[in-house]
């Protein structure tokens, strides 16, 4: 597998943990972090840079 694919593979499970996170981990007790806040901060970095990766890919710099 590429390299640029398997970032974007990785990018987009970040993602979709993100959102599973915040769906189904709600009323977990952590002493650190509530998993919700964890699920905001994974579709932040996995969503960003899944999306910008093609962007750059179109654009011609990747």
């Amino acid at each position: 597998m590429r390299e640029a694919s398997r970032t974007l593979l990785e990018r987009a499970a970040a993602f979709a943990a993100g959102p599973a996170l915040r769906l189904f981990a709600g009323d977990v007790e952590v002493p650190v972090v509530a998993p919700t806040e964890v699920g905001v901060v994974l579709m932040c970095v996995g969503g960003a840079p899944a999306a910008a990766g093609p962007c750059r890919r179109v654009r011609g710099r990747a």
